[in-house]
């Protein structure tokens, strides 16, 4: 077994500010970050902003890891069967330790909503269902006023990556995908589309807590 010491907070932080700037990883350290759903969009977005130093993170799934997520979402053979939102906390524990995390295993609803939320600066939409997609915009829009959304529509298929892209629908709401693909329409899922899609959440977070408000 690698009994190797994990880096110290300090030294990661230091390690970030070489590669993204005092000032940029300052911001996102003070930022907090909810992702509703953590499958092949959400898990993908824990990652990356994981990774890029977010200060907290709220994980929300109710879901267990099954065998078919395996090819898309970041969890492990050894994971099937636990719920994704302990099985992604101790992945991405293992990649960046001194991030804040909140987990919830549990749906999110209309009335469960702001109770789960209300601490967060950006929300990030990752729903698979249109229906639960639409109640996540209505409730952020209507109820939290300070709050941005930045959700997902379109990426499933083989189509060009080339289609994925960023839209700014409102000043509070902001929508990536190619708009038109939909997983019920039979045309599969392949990892490389589903992650650039979750990677244009990302960033798109990342640049609205650098106050880059343009797409």
């Amino acid at each position: 077994m690698d009994c190797r010491p994990v880096p110290s907070r300090e030294e990661i932080l230091a390690a970030l500010e070489k590669k993204q700037g005092s000032v940029a990883t300052a911001k996102l350290q003070a930022a907090t970050v909810a992702i509703c759903g953590l499958g092949g969009l959400g898990s993908n977005i824990a990652i990356s902003l994981a990774r890029s130093g977010i200060g907290k993170l709220i994980l929300i799934d109710f879901d267990t890891v099954d065998i078919t997520n395996l090819h898309r979402q970041q969890y492990k053979a050894s994971q099937v069967g636990l719920p994704k939102a302990e099985a992604l906390l101790a992945n991405l524990k293992e990649v960046a330790p001194y991030v804040r995390y909140e987990v919830h295993n549990e749906k999110v609803t209309a009335e469960n909503a702001v109770r789960l939320l209300e601490d967060a600066d950006i929300v990030c939409e990752a729903f698979d269902r249109a229906d639960a997609k639409a109640m996540l915009v209505d409730v952020v829009l209507e109820q939290f006023p300070q709050k941005t959304l930045v959700a997902a529509s379109g990426m499933a298929g083989f189509d060009s990556g080339n289609a994925i892209r960023t839209r700014k629908v409102t000043e509070r709401f902001y929508l990536c995908g190619d708009g038109k693909s939909d997983v019920d329409q039979d045309i599969g899922l392949t990892a490389p589309r589903v992650m650039l899609c979750a990677a244009h959440q990302a960033l798109t977070v990342i640049r609205l807590i650098l106050g880059e408000k343009d797409v």
